[in-house]
């Protein structure tokens, strides 16, 4: 039930709570030494009575009459005061401490059950040559005592409510100073949850709380550059997919056409050759046989641009072998060399498909645009990191045109793992250079950083 309280009820509670603990400690208080106190406080004048008593009685047994000197004594006290005189039979009526006790309703008959009234009287004999004549009565009026306790009582619990009222109200006003800005901030986390990251929460309040909104309107700027990236990302892979379609169409336009329109030329023309003209059936056989296969490596070339089945079988290095031969019938006189170190081997699934993907579209940017006599490849694994690096000794990037398409395909793949990727200029060379965890686990970490 105490998780249903608002903050300001669970501040109010527990100053309720110590309120009617002190209350209830000061009437047991009361209950447990009031009454010793008010016998502590009678003891005096019981002790003064008693002597009273004792001076009297010597001045009765050594007076020769008595008598006089018993009414003088008895006429000076008179029928005030705590100390009384009474003969024995008189029915003179005496103070007693328990009507002296209600102080005439100024104190409320619920504090005069909570304060027990002590008997605080005390009779002291009178004797006249030995005989028991009368008494001398102590029977204080504690009315006045009781009432003093009233009020400290009442002093004491209205002192605690207008405590407890002062608390209250200040707790109230801190609490509603700190309850705005954590509103604030709870509203400025659900839009967050929302998707909306431009309205920043503002940091107000106390100290704790605004180094929460501090943090939090720093996660909203994070979530807001990583919201803009992921939207440039769609569009750069919407436009990737694009471009390798439309590359992927003047491939089957440029290279398939032409192939399937010679193979239809020599079908023809062996359909329509004399059977007698060997000369004439061989050379149409030959140019489809030709045409077949060329046929066949364009097929090889464009399966591979879209998915190297074979780099599974054959591993990284055996792949970038194959790159390099298909490379070196473009471009004879280029120089390549790898250096794949045999730890690499063990990497399996996307990252393999990842750093062969790196690779070849390295080589075909050298061959297009870098005008390069050499190109290597090295790759090893360090501390659970994959390193990669592609460099030739072409004529570089232009500097306005720093990462195309191809590039960009390449970061993002590298990116999309957790990796890091450099392309720079350096002793006449250009490098590329890839940074990729290896396992999961790797991946995780090097994303957060």
């Amino acid at each position: 039930m105490w998780h249903r309280f608002s903050f300001r009820t669970r501040l109010f509670i527990p100053l309720g709570a110590m309120f009617l603990v002190a209350l209830i400690v000061g009437i047991v208080s009361l209950r447990m030494f009031a009454a010793g106190q008010l016998i502590d406080e009678s003891e005096p004048a019981a002790r003064s009575a008693g002597v009273v008593a004792d001076a009297l009685n010597r001045a009765l047994q050594l007076s020769p009459d008595p008598e006089p000197i018993l009414e003088a004594f008895r006429q000076s006290l008179g029928t005030s005061g705590s100390i009384q005189f009474r003969r024995l039979g008189s029915t003179t009526p005496v103070h007693s401490a328990e009507a002296a006790a209600t102080p005439s309703g100024r104190v409320p008959e619920w504090f005069l059950s909570l304060v027990p009234s002590p008997d605080v009287s005390a009779t002291f004999p009178v004797r006249i040559h030995g005989a028991h004549v009368a008494d001398i009565v102590f029977s204080p009026d504690i009315s006045a005592e009781i009432f003093e306790k009233w009020i400290g009582f009442l002093a004491i619990a209205l002192s605690g409510v207008a405590l407890m009222s002062w608390s209250g109200l200040i707790a109230y006003f801190i609490a509603g100073s700190a309850l705005g800005p954590l509103r604030a901030l709870g509203e400025g986390l659900t839009r967050m949850r929302g998707g909306d990251y431009e309205d920043l929460i503002p940091a107000v309040g106390p100290p704790e709380i605004r180094r929460s909104c501090e943090e939090a309107n720093e996660l909203a700027r994070t979530l807001n550059r990583l919201s803009r990236d992921n939207r440039s990302l769609l569009r750069k892979i919407v436009s990737l997919q694009d471009d390798e379609r439309r590359d992927l169409a003047r491939d089957l336009h440029d290279e398939l056409g032409p192939l399937l329109f010679g193979i239809r030329v020599n079908a023809v023309s062996l359909l329509e050759a004399d059977r007698a003209d060997t000369e004439q059936l061989t050379s149409s056989a030959e140019g489809v046989m030709q045409s077949v296969e060329t046929l066949q490596q364009a097929n090889r070339r464009i399966l591979d641009r879209l998915r190297p089945l074979y780099i599974h079988e054959l591993g990284l290095e055996k792949s970038i072998q194959t790159l390099f031969r298909n490379a070196r019938s473009q471009a004879p006189e280029m120089r390549l060399t790898s250096k794949i170190e045999e730890n690499v081997a063990d990497i399996d699934g996307i990252l393999l498909q990842t750093v062969y993907r790196v690779v070849q579209e390295s080589v075909t940017n050298v061959l297009r645009h870098a005008k390069a006599n050499a190109m290597s490849v090295e790759a090893s694994i360090r501390e659970r990191q994959l390193f990669v690096e592609i460099s030739d000794d072409g004529v570089g990037f232009p500097e306005h045109n720093l990462f195309g398409r191809g590039l960009t395909g390449m970061r993002e793949r590298v990116r999309a793992l957790g990796g890091s990727f450099h392309l720079l200029r350096e002793g006449g060379r250009t490098y590329i250079r890839c940074r990729l965890p290896v396992g999961e686990e790797q991946a995780s970490e090097a994303v957060k950083e």
